[in-house]
């Protein structure tokens, strides 16, 4: 028997971000994490006081993973991945692999349960024919290793709960794959198509739950969906937002559902329609629990 899950809607985080995105929960601070990719800024949002702080970075940020180490962060800046501590500003560069490549960035990124750290790129402005994004993965002799290429927005990436199943999308594809997944060895392969998204949805950014769904933000579409292991939709959030770019599962109680938007590319006309654009939306879950996000030890 399938268990009945419930959402509401419980608190809007005012932020505005342009591009708001990679939104993390960090347990031992209960506290979450965002960035505005455009606008260079990492949030952090601590829940027990409504206080809210903002760090301006040195690049625009795709994504980034907490480390061991308080205000440490293993990021993926624009221009490649580097250790950043968000107090002291200072930066130690780990791989620049695209830098050859004028119009790509980087862009969603995580940590798998052995303490890897992924990223992938995107193609931004396109100065080549033959210009292509790949995923990439940084190990902990900090070798850094293409796993997937010729791609367009490298975007999505989780892992299930046991951690040998790799679930990645190439945006423009509207397809989520997934991968078999070595924990050894980093190595992916059995790339199979998982799930598929309406034409105006785009997949991006995505989190596994406890019970093995995966949750994903439908930029174009105003929807979070979260799919059973099999890839069919088992629940949709419609948001008052057309463009939720991340999701992740946190909260004091591990229920709850939060998602980041944008407000970037909309109209004057559709930013009217859409006030809450670019904000951080919190929903309380009921019958779902967050998976503890793994530190990033590279």
């Amino acid at each position: 028997m399938m268990k009945t899950v419930t959402t509401e809607l419980l608190k809007v985080i005012p932020s505005q971000c342009q591009l708001g995105e990679g939104v993390l929960w960090h347990i031992e601070q209960q506290a979450i994490y965002w960035i505005d990719i455009e606008a260079k800024h990492l949030y952090r949002y601590f829940v027990a006081n409504d206080i809210m702080e903002k760090f301006t970075l040195p690049q625009r940020i795709g994504s980034f993973a907490f480390t061991p180490i308080d205000d440490q962060i293993v990021a993926a800046f624009e221009q490649g991945v580097a250790r950043y501590n968000i107090k002291t500003s200072s930066l130690e560069w780990l791989s620049q692999p695209e830098l050859n490549i004028t119009g790509n960035r980087f862009n969603d990124g995580k940590t798998d349960q052995q303490g890897r750290f992924w990223a992938g790129t995107m193609v931004e402005k396109l100065t080549t024919p033959e210009q292509k994004a790949s995923l990439y993965c940084i190990d902990h002799q900090l070798n850094c290793h293409i796993k997937v290429n010729k791609l367009s927005i490298s975007n999505g990436l989780c892992w299930n709960k046991a951690g040998d199943i790799l679930f990645h999308t190439d945006s423009p594809s509207h397809s989520i794959f997934k991968y078999d997944f070595c924990q050894t060895t980093g190595s992916i392969s059995n790339k199979q198509l998982f799930a598929t998204t309406h034409y105006s949805a785009f997949p991006d950014g995505s989190t596994v739950d406890a019970d093995d769904h995966l949750w994903n933000a439908q930029w174009g579409n105003s929807q979070v969906i979260r799919y059973d292991t099999n890839g069919d939709i088992a629940l949709s959030i419609l948001l008052p937002v057309s463009q939720p770019s991340c999701v992740t599962l946190g909260g004091p109680n591990l229920d709850w559902l939060i998602v980041t938007t944008a407000k970037q590319g909309l109209s004057k006309r559709q930013l009217l329609t859409q006030p809450l654009a670019g904000n951080v939306f919190i929903f309380q879950l009921n019958g779902v629990v967050a998976l503890a996000e793994p530190k990033c030890t590279i």
